[in-house]
């Protein structure tokens, strides 16, 4: 049992609620930990893999102050700040068991402290561009999850199919980080979802998008490149948690993204709008937009079925047109194409086909192409073919007036796993309405969805994942636990405590026993036992089995082990 459990032990009882709660969150205990007194939070604390834990954590500076205090070279004032780790005593002296591991780290590297250097013009209209580009490949990544929720693995990677589907949109690890930090996205049951955010930040500008998932990276970043409300220079990173072998990967990733926001430059330079950003202040996209394309409210319609906008199409415009076309590049100048499955699918979503030739009509440079009036016509009077409802008893009910089409579905091999049997003039199955829809839907089969009074439902496969992050873990339960056994007797507690442990270790130890006469005598014993209030060893001096009552003594010293 480590002789310094017993000082740490007493200052963690004597901390606030709120105080511990910290320490144990910045100690990463988990809230289920099976600790019963403060004595065992203290010895777990001490603990070699816990102490390392923490060191891993400490960015630069703190390293290098307690580096500096384990050596003695350290102000007490200074080091008192490590105190909320238990990593000092309550003098701002390190822990004996903290300052041997301590030592063994690397040594801490000191800061340069050279501030970024300013991008050229060349530089920061590359920055410009390449944010430009990411924020718009992460609308698409947000686009897609939207319609489908993008499928994940069994480790919470994204799957290979999905990375063979987004092959044109850029690194999609990238990608789906950026739309984690942002909060535009968040894994949940082996998919990653859109949350509630998304659906606003789709409808804003390019500088708004852009302004939202810069100040969420900003907040994201990790305690130790953090300064006040911004950053240290980006060049500083890879030293920002020393003790830490898996920072510096870490830090390349975080740079990455950094550069993919158009935050640094190519070559490590910083362009202009980053500098406000990093010293802390509110984002500002004045400069960055200076170096951008105008978004666009107007495009082409050609006969070919093909949309082409003339630069940056307006992200409203823009979401509303992807909806009934397909997005054929993500360049400035923007290619969409529209297809009977692309129109089938914005009618399922709730499109007319007066809306769709409204809202074609109002943003056309051209007109409306007589062929693609024609498309959007044809597949409207087809949509409704199939109707897809539920029945009284929560199955479903397909019927249409083309029999021959009804014919075709029942022995449609894909829909199989419907389980679509013959009832009289229609198709009956148990699966639900809206599953139903879909899998016809993308069997091609002009499948609507309609309620029981036959008025028609939009569909959508949009799963949405919880907008707020998951509820810190509470550790409310275990300082509850902690507070009940803090008796007012620590002393008789603790001297328990470490003959329980010297007699599970068959330890030698040196007992100070208090005599019937006031005196004191010291007895070096070979614990062997401990029970009904006395404990039972041989005592090596004499050589005979001695039994002492737990209360006449006054302290215990483990000798060996």
């Amino acid at each position: 049992m480590s002789t310094h459990a017993r000082p740490l032990a007493d200052r963690l009882a004597a901390t606030s609620d709120a105080q511990l709660e910290e320490l144990l969150r910045l100690r990463a205990v988990p809230a289920d930990v099976d600790w019963d007194d403060f004595f065992d939070a203290a010895e777990a604390l001490l603990e070699s893999g816990s102490i390392e834990r923490a060191l891993v954590a400490l960015t630069r500076t703190e390293a290098q102050l307690l580096r500096a205090a384990a050596q003695g070279k350290a102000d007490a004032a200074a080091v008192s700040a490590l105190a909320s780790l238990a990593l000092v005593d309550g003098e701002g002296k390190v822990q004996p068991p903290v300052a041997a591991l301590v030592m063994a780290q690397p040594d801490v590297p000191p800061v340069v402290g050279a501030d970024a250097a300013s991008a050229s013009a060349t530089s920061a209209a590359r920055a410009a561009e390449r944010a430009f580009t990411t924020i718009g490949s992460l609308a698409d990544l947000v686009l897609a999850a939207r319609t489908t929720p993008l499928v994940l693995v069994s480790t919470g990677a994204l799957s290979a199919t999905e990375k063979r589907r987004f092959t044109d949109i850029g690194d999609l690890n990238d990608l789906r980080e950026l739309a984690e930090i942002a909060g535009l996205a968040r894994a949940h049951d082996r998919e990653l979802r859109v949350t509630d955010l998304a659906d606003d930040w789709l409808a804003s500008s390019f500088p708004e998008r852009w302004s939202h998932t810069v100040a969420a990276f900003r907040h994201a970043l990790p305690r130790g490149v953090r300064a006040a409300a911004g950053w240290v220079p980006i060049s500083e990173w890879e030293g920002a948690h020393p003790w830490d072998a898996s920072w510096p990967a870490r830090a390349v990733r975080w740079r990455e993204l950094a550069t993919r926001l158009g935050l640094m430059a190519a070559d490590g330079t910083e362009p202009e709008w980053t500098a406000v950003l990093r010293n802390g202040g509110e984002v500002d996209t004045s400069s960055l937009e200076s170096l951008l394309p105008t978004e666009v409210d107007r495009l082409f319609l050609q006969n070919d079925l093909t949309a082409i906008a003339p630069g940056p199409l307006q992200p409203a415009l823009d979401t509303r047109l992807r909806s009934m076309t397909e997005h054929e590049s993500a360049v400035q100048a923007s290619s969409y194409r529209f297809t009977a499955d692309s129109i089938s699918r914005a009618l399922a979503d709730g499109e007319t086909a007066h809306s769709i030739v409204q809202f074609l009509s109002e943003v056309s440079l051209t007109g409306l192409p007589q062929p693609l009036e024609y498309l959007v016509s044809q597949t409207a009077a087809r949509h409704g073919l199939v109707r897809v409802r539920p029945d009284e008893t929560d199955g479903t009910v397909v019927s249409s007036t083309d029999l021959h089409l009804l014919d075709a579905i029942e022995v449609d091999r894909n829909l199989r796993p419907m389980g679509l049997i013959r009832s009289g003039a229609h198709l009956v199955t148990r699966v639900g309405a809206e599953t139903v829809a879909w899998a016809l839907s993308d069997a091609r089969y002009p499948a609507t969805l309609v309620d029981r009074d036959g008025v028609m439902v939009a569909t959508s496969r949009r799963r949405a994942a919880p907008s707020a992050p998951v509820e810190p873990v509470s550790y409310g339960p275990l300082i509850a636990r902690l507070r009940a056994q803090q008796g007012p007797d620590s002393d008789a507690a603790w001297l328990d405590r470490e003959l329980e442990a010297a007699v599970r270790a068959r330890a030698l130890v040196l007992v100070e026993v208090a005599m019937p006469d006031g005196t004191s005598r010291e007895m070096t014993l070979e614990a062997s036992g401990i029970g009904g209030g006395r404990l039972r060893g041989r005592d090596r001096a004499a050589d005979v089995e001695r039994t002492l009552p737990v209360r006449s003594i006054r302290s215990v010293r483990v000798l060996e082990s």
